[in-house]
């Protein structure tokens, strides 16, 4: 929630505030915020909303591949960097200075984007799996409502600055929670203690006479270094391999592509929402108005997607025809919102769109997970993260801020800003013909954990440990 708090913090206008103006009388007013004190221009407004993506696509496979050490800590550390990033928002000086500590943000988001929905949907029950994730994501309309709020209470009243100081004090108990968690084990994958088991029997030696115990300990010290430098050399093969086993999956790589045309549109949004919406209906309360919107339909959209694909029968197919028409729709009303001259049918069309656009979350991240094998589920949320930042939000606000800049008219740049969601239900219809399996309970190569699905209390209980051997008999 903190996380997306942050994003909707630096676009609300009390925070992201906006240019001095003179008028032809020669009356001139100060800017504000963060663009009025650093005097930026609608793109390198826009760049801060992509930075933080730029630590966060770097990251995020990182993190993804070192998910075989325990998770929380993983967290732990990602967390610590991102408080420490916050604060120095803060204590920024310049442009530069505060698009350096944007992109040390994204380095700690990315620690708990790529681990989170995994353990998520390894201790939810069956028939509710995708209402529990659509839960965790309903976090991200959610963290942006309240960002929206919180950023132009605090700009108002304090200073931008404070917004983020308050941000840093927040997320740290999060961060020493990471470190002192009790260690949970995602499926697909061996618990540390398992790993140090097997390394302690092959240096086990038993005793022998004094020459030929060293001869022992010299052959297995050998053994051993030539096995460290296979190990480092198969790490980096397996990685490999399974990047191609995720880009030649075709299922995936649609859900990918229609979720990058969709995240263009709502990156540029969140970030440009408030400003736009204060431009064409002259909104005094633009935070507030748009902070409510966001927050209901955000909550009840996330929360709807979920629970409709229960309901459907959550599979592969039935989820993409969810996102193909809730898209569709949602498209259809949010580029009518913006056809409208009047403010009130304006909000009432575009509340309508985004209740819709937003029951994505849950589908389209259920088939991020079931289309792959359980061990590339952290990697398929990595590359899923990194492909939405780098081909959707990251480029999406520097160019709308570039077309507005042209054109200067925030309605037009909105709807067609809105229109590149049509293509976006289109590539998700694709998916609906595609030969799907849902690979949720497939075993894993080299598999030692048993995920205990009975979760009456996951975080609590100690899971069940059994050997592949073991299973068997």
């Amino acid at each position: 929630m903190l996380n997306y708090v942050d994003r909707g913090t630096i676009a609300s206008n009390g925070v992201n505030g906006s240019l001095g103006t003179c008028t032809s009388s020669g009356t001139c007013t100060s800017g504000s915020g963060i663009q009025g004190e650093f005097n930026l221009n609608n793109f390198e407004d826009g760049v801060l909303s992509s930075a933080f993506m730029v630590g966060l696509l770097v990251a995020s496979p990182i993190f993804a591949s070192l998910a075989k050490v325990n998770p929380f800590r993983l967290i732990g550390v990602g967390l610590s960097v991102w408080t420490l990033a916050t604060a120095g928002c803060g204590f920024s000086f310049n442009f530069w200075s505060i698009t350096i500590c944007r992109m040390l943000v994204g380095v700690g988001e990315a620690s708990f984007i790529s681990l989170a929905a995994p353990f998520i949907d390894d201790n939810a029950p069956i028939a509710q799996k995708t209402a529990w994730l659509a839960i965790f994501y309903m976090c991200i309309p959610t963290g942006y409502a309240l960002g929206y709020v919180y950023g132009g209470l605090v700009g108002t009243y304090l200073n931008w600055r404070f917004a983020f100081w308050v941000e840093a004090i927040l997320m740290l108990p999060f961060a020493v929670l990471g470190f002192v968690m009790k260690p949970l084990n995602l499926k697909g994958f061996a618990p540390a203690e398992s790993k140090q088991a097997l390394i302690s029997e092959e240096m086990a030696v038993q005793e022998v006479q004094e020459t030929s115990y060293y001869i022992i300990v010299t052959r297995q010290t050998y053994k051993l270094r030539m096995k460290c430098t296979c190990i480092d050399l198969n790490q980096f093969s397996r990685f490999i391999k399974d990047i191609k086993a995720l880009l030649v999956d075709k299922v995936y790589v649609v859900n990918v592509l229609g979720y990058c045309a969709y995240n263009f549109v709502l990156g540029a949004y969140s970030y440009w929402g408030p400003k736009a919406g204060y431009k064409i209906y002259n909104m005094s309360d633009a935070d507030l108005i748009f902070g409510g919107i966001t927050i209901v339909c955000g909550i009840l959209g996330t929360l709807a997607g979920g629970y409709v694909l229960d309901l459907m029968k959550s599979t592969i197919p039935n989820a993409f025809k969810l996102l193909s028409v809730t898209t569709f729709f949602g498209a259809i009303f949010c580029f009518t919102a913006f056809c409208f001259q009047n403010m009130y049918a304006f909000l009432a069309f575009f509340s309508v769109g985004e209740l819709l656009v937003f029951a994505i979350q849950g589908p389209v991240n259920y088939i991020c997970l079931h289309c792959v094998n359980p061990s590339l589920r952290p990697l398929s949320m990595a590359i899923s993260t990194v492909s939405i930042h780098i081909f959707g939000d990251v480029p999406s606000s520097p160019l709308v801020g570039v077309l507005q800049d042209a054109i200067n008219n925030w309605r037009e740049t909105s709807l067609i800003l809105t229109s590149i969601l049509f293509p976006a239900a289109g590539i998700w219809f694709i998916g609906i013909f595609l030969h799907s399996v849902d690979r949720f309970n497939e075993d894993s190569e080299g598999q030692v954990t048993e995920v205990d699905r009975s979760n009456a209390t996951p975080l609590l209980e100690p899971r069940v440990t059994e050997t592949s051997d073991s299973s068997a008999s």
